[in-house]
């Protein structure tokens, strides 16, 4: 196969270690903020400023560069935090190929318990690399011969050592069982999703929710898939399944918001108001503005709607009051006008 490369000018180099070594393992948005890092390297660069460049949040951007930094691709004066309202940061930035990626923020001493859960949170769970020899002695195990045979049948596919390394990290790594592995397989393909790294990412989350029998994984899928129909629906997206960053934002406001449905679909339905598009982004704004607030219920969202009307009324009040003051002011001036414009008139002819 041959193809031919347009962008020949005003290039950046990305190393072959990190084609070889990470890009097959890290997820699309992770390599985005990567290269956008390449490409703004030696530059002040912030969080607001990445995130906007990415049409990402913040809190995306965070956590991609704290999994890059804790793989040893990137490296900071401490851990990211929220960018000052200053806006430019000072800590350099270097990526491990020896190119320097530009100036990310320091770590204030408040936020560092903070950011170093983050990072915890973030990486937890991370795959060690399992050799040859270390996945043929675990093909020797009768259960995880035949997982890798199943497995195999659900995706129609011969696996690369990438892949069986894979489901080593998950059966002797993470010790989950065989059969709660197959069901996840079974879940994802279900779902349309064939990817080992989609796979990955469900089976150790299922992992860190403490999921141990394929009961437990089967109750949680069932709420999980009416509740992501349900907003997908919402959006008007009825034709597919959410793909890997939109199940993630589903999860994250069922689960770590803690939102009720209804609250969850009130949020899809004024993004399509406001938006006329179907932005998991956008939603997941409101829905983050409304967990700060303690919202709980639609009730909630109803008396934040009043205190919002409320201030606004206020403000359009007072603009209209200060209005009105200038207006009364400027009537009440002895100004003569129209010898101003007279005399100015006569500048312009020279009569003065």
């Amino acid at each position: 196969m041959s193809f031919t490369y347009h962008f020949q000018v005003d290039a950046i180099l990305v190393s072959n270690e990190f084609i070889d070594r990470y890009l097959a393992e890290a997820s699309g948005e992770y390599v985005k903020v990567y290269l956008y890092l390449l490409r703004h390297k030696d530059e002040p660069v912030s969080l607001e400023r990445i995130a906007d460049g990415l049409n990402h949040t913040e809190a995306d951007i965070r956590r991609a560069i704290l999994y890059w930094e804790k793989l040893g691709v990137l490296s900071t004066d401490g851990l990211l935090t929220q960018q000052s309202a200053a806006g430019t940061g000072t800590g350099p930035m270097k990526q491990d190929a020896a190119a320097k990626q530009g100036t990310l923020p320091k770590q204030t001493a408040a936020t560092e318990q903070a950011a170093a859960a983050a990072l915890a949170a973030e990486t937890k769970g991370a795959r060690p690399v399992y050799s040859q020899d270390q996945v043929n002695r675990l093909q020797g195990d009768g259960e995880f011969s035949e997982l890798l045979y199943i497995a195999q049948r659900y995706l129609n596919k011969i696996f690369t050592q990438r892949e069986l390394e894979v489901f080593a990290y998950l059966y002797d790594g993470l010790h989950m069982s065989a059969e709660l592995l197959e069901y996840v397989v079974e879940h994802c393909v279900q779902g349309g999703h064939t990817s080992i790294r989609y796979i990955e990412t469900v089976a150790i989350s299922w992992h860190e929710k403490g999921f141990a029998t394929v009961e437990q994984a089967k109750a949680y899928a069932s709420g999980f898939t009416k509740n992501s129909f349900s907003v997908m629906r919402a959006f008007g997206l009825t034709g597919r399944n959410p793909a890997e960053t939109e199940r993630e934002m589903i999860e994250r406001w069922f689960g770590e918001y803690g939102f009720t449905k209804e609250v969850v679909l009130e949020a899809c339905n004024r993004t399509m108001e406001a938006t006329h598009n179907p932005s998991f982004r956008y939603a997941d704004r409101i829905l983050s503005e409304w967990r700060k607030a303690g919202v709980h219920s639609l009730n909630d969202i109803s008396v934040l709607d009043e205190k919002y009307k409320g201030q606004k009324n206020q403000k359009n009040q007072k603009n209209s009051r200060q209005a009105n003051n200038q207006f009364l002011n400027f009537e009440q001036r002895n100004t003569d006008y129209d010898s101003m414009v007279l005399n100015q008139v006569k500048d312009w002819i020279g009569e003065q």
